[in-house]
This record gives C-alpha cells, sequence and structure tokens, in this order.
C-alpha cells in the first residue's frame, strides 16, 4: 500500500449534547454535535453539593476512552472485577465516538487500526479475544478478511483527476520521485536502526524506543527543520509529509518534532503486513466490544470531580447527571484516564499545581455526510481513503467502503479537517462557527473533487474536537513534564494517550493496560503482563 492513513484522536460519545440542531438554507437536515459541553461547564462551575451516597470498591476508573476502557478489560482478565468505571458521556468510547443511521454506522474519531506489529502483544491479545484475529500461519496471526480494508485503500485528487495512493505522482518531476525514493530509503535506514541501548529507534509502544540522546535530540527540532538539514526540498515531498502530520497529529511541518514525524512512518514495518483494519464504525466497533464486556461497571453521565488522596487510599466524587446527586467513591486505587488538561482539574494535587501546562491539544473538525448516487470522479476508483490535494481538509473516508455491494445507491462519508495554527485562537473560531458556516466550508472543500456534490447530500452532521488530539511540539515527547505526568501520585495512577505524546489507539491501550498492571501488583493481584 503506498501512502499514508490517518492514525487516532481523540474523543466523546455519539449521545453527547448537541450545539443544537439546524436546517441549512437548502433544507438539510443535520446536528452540531461535540463532547458533552454541559457537563464541562459544570466542572469548571464547581459548586457541587455535598455526596449523599459513600460506596467502597477497590478501584476506580476515571474516564471511558481507549486507556480506560482496556485498563478494565485487563482487570478484569487478570481476574479483578471489582472496579467502577466513570465517564461524563451518555456512552463510553472517548476518541472512538461513533454515530449510526439508516445508511450505515459510522467514525466521529478515529476510524481504524493499523494490523498490529508483534510488539504491540496487548492489541493482539484483544483483537484474539473479539475474533478479529480468527488464527495463526506461519507464526503470523491471520485476520478476519471481512476487516481487512479492501482495495483501493487510497486515491488522491489532482490535477483535476483522481489517482492511486497518497503520493502526489501526477506532474511529478523526474527529480521529485528521485527525493521521494530518497526519503524513503532514509525511513528504511531509520526502521532498521537500533540505538546504543540496544533498542529500536523507534517503537509501538513508544515506550520500547530507544532512549539514545542521538535519537531523542530530533524530539528538539521541527519536522521542517529535519527536511532542511536532509536538503528534502521537493515540494511533492513536503506535502506529502505535512499531509502525514496534519494527519496524524493535527499540526503542521513547523508544529511538530521531528522525532514525532519519524516515528510515524518508521515505527511500522516491522515484518508485518501493510494492511489496516476497518469498520464503518472505525474504532466504535472495538469500544463498543470493551464496554459489553465491562458490563455495568461503567457508568455514564458520571462526571468526577475531585479525585484525592484519601489516608491510604483515594476519594472520587463524582456528579450523576440522571439524578443531579453527588456521589462518593472510596477505593484503594484510582486509575485517571482523562487526558492532562481535564485531569489538571479534578485530581486534587494537580488542580493545586500552579504551574501552566506544556500539554498543548489540537482542535478538529469531523463531518457525516449521507450522500445519494455517490459520485466516483475522474479517474482512480473511489476508494476508503479519498484525500483532496491542497484541500482544507484531509479528505474523507467512506463508510460503506466494506460493503459487498457494488452498485450502492446511499454512502456515508466522514470528513475529517484539523485546525491547524494557533490551538487556542483556532479552537475558539470552531466553537462560534455555526452548523450552516460549517456545512459551507466543508461542502465548497468536497466540491474540488465532486462539483454540486451539496445536490447529493442529504443529511449533513458535524461535530467539533476542541482539545481534538495531543500535539507533539518540539520538546515535548522527550521533555521532563511528559515523563514526570506518568508517575503516580500516591494511590493514583494515570493512563492516557496524550501521555505518549500522540493519539493512536496502541498507544492509549498501552497506557491502559500499564495503570491496571501497576494497579494490580500494588493490590497483591497475580497476573500475566500483556506488555
Amino acid at each position: 500500500m503506498t501512502g499514508l492513513t490517518r492514525r487516532e484522536f481523540i474523543g466523546g460519545a455519539l449521545a453527547a449534547a448537541a450545539f443544537g440542531a439546524c436546517r441549512t438554507e437548502r433544507g438539510i437536515p443535520g446536528e452540531l454535535l461535540g463532547p458533552n459541553h454541559a457537563l464541562g461547564h459544570k466542572l469548571r462551575a464547581g459548586g457541587f453539593p455535598a455526596p449523599t451516597s459513600t460506596e467502597r470498591v477497590p478501584v476506580v476508573i476515571v474516564g471511558g476512552g481507549v486507556a480506560g476502557l482496556t485498563a478494565g478489560w485487563k482487570l478484569l482478565r487478570s481476574g479483578e472485577g471489582r472496579f467502577v468505571l466513570l465517564d461524563l458521556e451518555a456512552r463510553a468510547g472517548g476518541n472512538a465516538a461513533w454515530g449510526e443511521n439508516e445508511v450505515s454506522p459510522y467514525p466521529w474519531g478515529a476510524h481504524y487500526l493499523p494490523v498490529p506489529g508483534p510488539r504491540a502483544r496487548a492489541v493482539r491479545e484483544l483483537l484474539r479475544e473479539l475474533k478479529v484475529i480468527v488464527g495463526d500461519k506461519g507464526g503470523k496471526p491471520v485476520y478476519d478478511e471481512a476487516v481487512l480494508c479492501h482495495a483501493p485503500e487510497e486515491r488522491l485528487y489532482i490535477h483535476g483527476r483522481w489517482q492511486e495512493g497518497l503520493y502526489p505522482r501526477l506532474g511529478a518531476s523526474a527529480a521529485d520521485l528521485a527525493e521521494r525514493d530518497r526519503f524513503h530509503a532514509e525511513i528504511a535506514a531509520l526502521r532498521r536502526r537500533v540505538g546504543r541501548d540496544g533498542r529500536p529507534a523507534f517503537a509501538i509502544p513508544m515506550e520500547l524506543s530507544s532512549r539514545d540522546p542521538e535519537l531523542l535530540a530530533l524530539d528538539r527540532v521541527t519536522m521542517a527543520a529535519w527536511l532542511d538539514e536532509k536538503g528534502f526540498r521537493s515540494p511533492a515531498l513536503r506535502w506529502y509529509v505535512e499531509y502525514a502530520c496534519r494527519d496524524d497529529f493535527g499540526g503542521g511541518l513547523a508544529e511538530v518534532s521531528a522525532w514525532a514525524g519519524l516515528q510515524y512512518y518508521a515505527a511500522r514495518g516491522e515484518g508485518e503486513d501493510d494492511e489496516y483494519l476497518v469498520w464503518p464504525e472505525g474504532n466504535g466497533f472495538l469500544v463498543r466490544r470493551l464496554a459489553e464486556a465491562l458490563g455495568p461497571r461503567v457508568r455514564t453521565g458520571a462526571l468526577a470531580f475531585d479525585v484525592a488522596p484519601d489516608g491510604d487510599g483515594v476519594r472520587v466524587d463524582y456528579h450523576d447527571a440522571a439524578t443531579g446527586a453527588t456521589r462518593r467513591l472510596l477505593a484503594k486505587r484510582a486509575i485517571v484516564c482523562a487526558p492532562r488538561f481535564a485531569a489538571r482539574r479534578i485530581v486534587k494535587p494537580l488542580r493545586e499545581d500552579p504551574k501552566p501546562s506544556g500539554f498543548a491539544y489540537a482542535p478538529w473538525f469531523v463531518a457525516n455526510l449521507t450522500v445519494e448516487n455517490p459520485p466516483s470522479g475522474l479517474g482512480a476508483a473511489p476508494a476508503w481513503d479519498n484525500m483532496i490535494h491542497s484541500g482544507e481538509g484531509l479528505g474523507y473516508v467512506d463508510a460503506t467502503h466494506q460493503s459487498f455491494s457494488q452498485n450502492r445507491r446511499r454512502a456515508v462519508w466522514t470528513y475529517y479537517r484539523a485546525l491547524t495554527g494557533d490551538p487556542e485562537g483556532q479552537r475558539a473560531a470552531a466553537y462560534k462557527r455555526s452548523l450552516a458556516e460549517w456545512r459551507e466550508e466543508c461542502l465548497r472543500d468536497l466540491e474540488r473533487a465532486h462539483p454540486r456534490l451539496r445536490e447529493r447530500v442529504s443529511r449533513f452532521d458535524g461535530w467539533v474536537w476542541g482539545h481534538g488530539m495531543i500535539l507533539p511540539k518540539p520538546g515535548f515527547i522527550w521533555g521532563a513534564e511528559r515523563q514526570a505526568a506518568l508517575k503516580p501520585i500516591g494511590p493514583i495512577h494515570f493512563a492516557h494517550s496524550d501521555l505518549s505524546g500522540f493519539s493512536i489507539f496502541e498507544e492509549a491501550m498501552d497506557r491502559g493496560v500499564r495503570s491496571a498492571e501497576a494497579v494490580l501488583a500494588a493490590l497483591g493481584k497475580s497476573y500475566r503482563s500483556s506488555l
């Protein structure tokens, strides 16, 4: 497979409170959705009443995204089922939120999972349990063919037509192609490189990566600076790499650390097939199955607002949205699986820390369009991932791509746009836009490749992610603050993909499983490590 695809980013749930339903001027129905801002505002406002009930439980998990759900999965499969998971949304799922209409399920966030390499042991364990891995052949897992992305996988609209793959080959000069080949040779060398500590230069999970100072120095410069240093000047190549940075991190070449940008390419390709696991609802498939496995231990509409050490244990107070009451949980251990900006509000020792945070988050906009008689365009056939060169967004994913029907009359397209630049300014502006404004921007972008697309759209729904994903600015991934944030505070442990510095499923699961194993050890429980 040629080119790049989106990885995972941050979350919310389908039934999160809407910013307000509306219709566009030509009557296209839709809603503008997002994470539960009503409960979020309660957290900022404070003033919660005293608890009306107290419950004792060995472990409390705060946050029902991938990290929280996989922490619960690890506890449960290790024999410790006495825990409660709190999530403020109406449905757990975090960065793998999803929706559904009469045409198809569709993603609101993370929409695929790369076939995991051998180092991602926990991910493989989960996929075996979910029957996504159905066997083994020649020492490698065999995957359910129904969820391996069908061809064609990717295409790019450029110079008035579609081409296969995401590197802009149409119109590329011999010099452009030579730089592309030299870039891939650099990546191949990094993929093979082993640091002076014996670890691979780049690995997934990232904790397994080398700490060789020469490699860590890449985190102190931007991806743009690395390209400059290596003499990569080709506009085609720089667009290609810029796309990867926007796609994976929500930032441009000048915003993202070179270590992060190179990790995108060099951490995979460990002898595994370059394939992708996809579902119509994206990674909503995975979080839904995880939540089902945890059952009533998952409490939704539950806003944890105070997590504090209490004697030799921890106290967790939460707001029950269904009743309006405050409830208290007393536990031996807590795992806070919220992003750091939220953890700093709810964990008492962090709340009392006056130092500003170095954790930065990129905002995103996602839309799902129901399309009647979906157009195909000139050139390469419609694919799962469809990118538009020099577009405002990152193109669209066809949620109905895996359908075996050869004559689909309706489709759901999921449009992604990273709001790059000043995160604070972009976040504020994103919240001010109406659904009609978002609809117009999205359709104008897509109509570069599909003229008069709006005439075929029967529904348009949007979702604003104010803190879409962690942004790995130079110095962040191997800086002191991120590494300090990994450490527990007494009986309070932390787990979230932002603690890795970039937001993908494998990292969120690694953080969740690591925290669960630390809790099991602290409770004196025996377990088989998944790491």
